[in-house]
């Protein structure tokens, strides 16, 4: 099973394109809250995820969410991998989840 439920704070404002067939697609990063602060300094640490949207649901967070509102999404984490343009021997990993 391949399920994330994420919440947390929107990172920046969400960024809607459309693709070449008109879907629409928007990207966007949450910054969730780690569960113990840090024993040193006192502060909380976060994780920053990065998520992909589409469609309906993709016009629906541009239009109601902007950077610092609160969210919570449900989706599947993706993989995907692409060759750094300037280094032909470097590969570099991403994971996204796909809301």
């Amino acid at each position: 099973m391949n399920k994330v439920i994420l919440m947390g704070r929107l990172t920046a404002d969400p960024e809607l394109r459309q693709t070449q067939s008109g879907i629409a697609a928007c990207r966007f990063i949450i910054a969730v809250n780690r569960k113990y602060a840090d024993k040193n300094t006192g502060e909380r640490q976060a994780d920053f995820i990065s998520c992909m949207a589409w469609r309906q649901t993709a016009g629906f967070i541009s239009k109601y969410f902007s950077k610092g509102s609160m969210i919570c999404v449900e989706g599947s984490l993706r993989t995907g991998s692409y060759q750094d343009r300037n280094h032909a021997d470097v590969t570099h990993y991403t994971t996204d989840v796909l809301v």
